[in-house]
């Protein structure tokens, strides 16, 4: 081998080495580059994760918090549907039994007038009970009243109850005339309702203003006007019995 030929195997032999050395730092940059980017992006690709899982979980609580409240919106609904629609035929029960006791009870302007055979009633017991102004509410001390006196009614045989009722001087005539049925009205229900006393045994009378018990001039004389006055006549064999034990 000549010493041309031999320089030049060195010579590329060194370029071949060159080469090589390039090659190695050029792929040991690519991975250092690769590293860099992978140590840079790794976190926000885990944030970003991070991110959306909390994203899915929040929406599933939302979803979540919205079906409860839709149910409960729902079950809300569907109670007060229910309470409503028993409002509505307690309402109703109560109207119709309204309609049979106006229907079944007698009213008149007299006992006379609607009586037959009335000489042969006799009177037994009476009570009567008062009301504040412009009132047609029973007061406690009224419905214990009326309870000594229905406890005759069980041994009182074929009677009937004459209910009065009455308002003091204040007002037109027409006013006092309907609040005197309506607390003759509030006597009958209670009757009936917690006694059991038939409506047709009833007879109501309101006389309005028109019949007094005391002066209208005092206070104590109007009180004693606003009142419902309740008799107990029988025609049954027995009465003079009952009213030997009857108040008065």
């Amino acid at each position: 081998m000549n010493e041309s030929g031999g320089k030049g195997n060195t010579t590329m032999y060194r370029i071949l080495f060159a080469l090589g050395i390039a090659l190695l730092v050029a792929n040991l940059l690519g991975c250092a580059t690769k590293n860099y980017v992978h140590n840079q992006t790794a976190p926000l690709i885990d944030h970003t994760n991070q991110l959306e899982d909390k994203t899915a979980a929040n929406n599933r609580q939302i979803h979540d918090v919205d079906d409860r409240a839709q149910a409960g919106i729902s079950k809300a609904q569907g109670a007060a549907d229910s309470a409503n629609q028993n409002a509505q035929g307690a309402g109703k029960a109560a109207g119709d039994a309204q309609l049979s006791a106006d229907n079944a009870v007698h009213r008149a302007d007299t006992l006379e007038s609607v009586v037959k055979g009335l000489d042969s009633y006799k009177p037994l017991a009476d009570v009567s009970v008062t009301f504040g102004f412009d009132k047609a509410v029973l007061t406690s001390d009224d419905r214990a009243q009326l309870d000594t006196f229905a406890a005759q009614l069980n041994t009182a045989p074929s009677y009937i109850l004459e209910v009065t009722g009455g308002t003091d001087s204040t007002g037109s005539a027409e006013y006092n005339y309907d609040l005197s049925q309506r607390r003759a009205d509030a006597v009958v229900q209670y009757l009936a309702s917690k006694y059991g006393v038939p409506a047709h045994r009833f007879y109501l009378i309101g006389i309005g203003k028109d019949k007094e018990v005391a002066s209208n001039d005092t206070a104590e004389g109007r009180k004693k006007n606003r009142r419902v006055e309740v008799q107990l006549l029988s025609n049954g064999v027995g009465a003079q019995t009952v009213a030997a034990t009857g108040s008065r």
